[in-house]
């Protein structure tokens, strides 16, 4: 999703899975080394300071240097990075990052009501994509968050809080960045609460109907951009 946002920024973006895949291809490319690096904070293998360190070994002081998490990280691991943003963290607060205006971004605030989307969040999306992108944005959030529900159910099976509280974790980072408000504050709910909740059950099934609510009211918002971007060709026959 970020780089789906990015891109549509106007941003060249390049991915990678891992710390260990990123540092390979910034070794490969230093001919061609990108002016930011954004990383979470936790990853399987290489991370943190290591990764740090070793991303300023090939690419020196010229590449910007920003960290994501979900936690805020000691006083050590923030000071080895130019910048970090908590997530969930808006576009504004990533651009404003990258370009050196904000070192440290607090993230958005946690949604309490039940709204089902931002929608000045939505505006903004529909500012600078075109519908069927924003769709695409859209689809992927809603398929990885399901995916994911379906690992808590496996979680819960199992009686692995903390696999459970990871998923919710990354449930609530993606909801947040396009702002699904209602699917982001069950996620939230499921994080703090875990499996020590009594009836997660009905949670994850009120979670999947939030993707169902999420899903109509899409397809509306979809359907209203194509119209307004279609220009009217039937012309004024009005005479006076």
């Amino acid at each position: 999703m970020l780089s789906l946002l990015l891109t549509s920024q106007g941003y060249s973006v390049g991915a990678a899975d891992s710390g260990d895949a990123a540092l390979l291809r910034l070794q490969e490319a230093r001919d061609s080394l990108p002016e930011v690096v954004l990383t979470d904070l936790q990853m399987p293998g290489l991370a943190g300071i290591e990764l740090a360190c070793q991303i300023r070994a090939v690419c020196g002081s010229q590449t910007m240097l920003l960290a994501m998490s979900g936690s805020e990280p000691g006083g050590e691991v923030q000071s080895a990075f130019d910048g970090f943003l908590a997530k969930p963290f808006s576009m504004d607060a990533l651009q404003e990052a990258i370009a050196g205006r904000a070192a440290t971004s607090t993230g958005g605030a946690i949604l309490e009501d039940v709204t089902v989307l931002d929608q000045t969040v939505y505006g903004k999306l529909a500012g600078s994509m075109r519908p069927e992108r924003i769709g695409q944005l859209y689809a992927l959030c809603l398929d990885d968050a399901r995916r994911r529900i379906a690992a808590m159910q496996l979680a819960a099976s199992g009686g692995d809080d903390d696999a459970y509280r990871k998923e919710a974790h990354a449930i609530k980072g993606g909801c947040g960045m396009v702002g699904a408000c209602e699917l982001q504050r069950l996620a939230t709910s499921m994080e703090t609460r875990g499996l020590d909740a009594t009836n997660h059950v009905a949670t994850l099934d009120e979670f999947l109907l939030g993707c169902e609510r999420l899903e109509r009211m899409l397809v509306a918002r979809e359907v209203d951009l194509r119209k307004n971007a279609t220009p009217d060709l039937r012309g004024d026959s009005t005479h006076e």
